[in-house]
C-alpha cells in the first residue's frame, strides 16, 4: 500500500478524532444520547439539545432525494439510450454548467422564486400558511443543486454497461424500453445505489443555499411547510462569533461531529445494499 493511500485511508479517522477532541468539553457533563434526543437548544443555560437540528437536516435531505432520485435516472436513461447524439453533446457542457454554479446563487434563486411560489401557490392548495421560508423551499433548492451531479455519475455508469447486454435482450423480441427498464437498469443497480448515495450525502452535507431559505428556527418541523434549522446552517451561523464561548464552541463542533457521522452511516448503509445485491445475483 502506498503512502498516499494510507493517508486517504487515515483522513476520515484524523477528522473525527479532531471533532471527538474538540466536543470534549459538551460531553463532560451530557451524555450522547442525551444531547441527540433533547429538543432544547439554549445556549445561555448550557442546554445543547440537537434534536431539531438532526431531524430538519434529515427532512431536508430526503425531500432533495425523492425530487431528484426520479428526475436524474430518467434523464440519464434518456441521454443513454434514446436521446440523439447531437442533444446529448447540447445537454453535457449544461450538466456540466450546472454542477459549477455556487451554491449561494441557487439560494438567491430560491429566494427569489421557490420561496414566493410555496408561500403564495403551493401552500394554499393545501390548506396551509407559510412565510415559504420551510423545510420544503431547503429541499427543492437542494434536489436542483444535487442534479447535475448525480446526473453525471449515473450517464458514466450506463455507459459502461456492455452494449452486447442490450442487443443480446433485443435480439430475443424484448422492446427497446423493456430491455432498458429490465435488463440495463438491474445491471446498472448498484451503480445507481452508489450514486444515491453519494448525492444523499452531498445534499446533507449543503449549507449556503439551504441556510437562505429553510427559516432557521430552532423548533422541531411538524410538516414539509414549517421552517426548520439543518446542521450545516447552525454551525455557519454561530461558528465565528462563538468561538469565545467554549461550551457553545465545543457544541458546534458536536454538530459538525454528528453530521460527519450521520453521513458516515449514509455511505456505508448504500456499500451494504450494493454487496448485498452483488452477492444476490453474483
Amino acid at each position: 500500500m502506498s503512502l498516499w493511500t494510507f493517508v486517504i485511508l487515515l483522513s476520515p479517522l484524523i477528522i473525527f478524532a479532531g471533532l471527538m477532541w474538540k466536543s470534549s468539553m459538551l460531553l463532560e457533563d451530557n451524555s450522547i444520547w442525551k444531547l441527540i434526543w433533547s429538543d432544547s437548544w439554549k445556549p445561555l443555560s448550557g442546554e445543547f439539545g440537537f434534536r431539531p437540528f438532526i431531524l430538519s437536516s434529515l427532512w431536508v435531505t430526503l425531500i432533495s432525494l425523492v425530487v431528484a432520485g426520479p428526475v436524474c435516472i430518467l434523464s440519464a436513461l434518456h441521454l443513454t439510450y434514446f436521446a440523439h447524439s447531437r442533444f446529448t453533446r447540447i445537454m453535457q457542457p449544461a450538466i456540466d454548467i450546472l454542477a459549477g454554479i455556487p451554491s449561494v446563487v441557487y439560494g438567491v434563486w430560491g429566494v427569489i422564486v421557490i420561496v414566493p411560489f410555496i408561500s403564495d401557490r403551493l401552500a394554499p392548495l393545501f390548506g396551509a400558511e407559510t412565510s415559504g421560508y420551510s423545510i420544503l423551499a431547503g429541499g427543492l433548492v437542494l434536489s436542483v443543486m444535487i442534479i447535475p451531479f448525480i446526473l453525471n455519475i449515473l450517464i458514466e455508469i450506463f455507459n459502461t454497461i456492455p452494449v452486447e447486454l442490450q442487443e443480446a435482450s433485443l435480439s430475443l423480441g424484448v422492446s427497446r424500453w423493456i430491455t432498458v427498464r429490465a435488463v440495463l437498469l438491474r445491471k446498472a443497480l448498484p451503480g445507481v445505489v452508489s450514486a444515491m448515495g453519494l448525492g444523499l450525502s452531498r445534499a446533507f452535507g449543503e449549507t449556503i443555499a439551504v441556510l437562505m431559505v429553510v427559516g432557521n428556527v430552532t423548533r422541531i418541523p411538524e410538516g414539509i411547510f414549517r421552517p426548520g434549522y439543518p446542521l450545516p446552517a447552525l454551525i455557519a451561523n454561530n461558528y465565528g462569533e462563538m468561538l469565545s464561548i467554549p461550551l457553545y464552541d465545543s457544541a458546534l463542533m458536536m454538530a459538525a461531529l454528528i453530521l460527519f457521522v450521520i453521513v458516515l452511516l449514509f455511505n456505508l448503509a448504500s456499500r451494504f445494499v450494493i454487496i448485498r445485491y452483488e452477492n444476490k445475483y453474483r
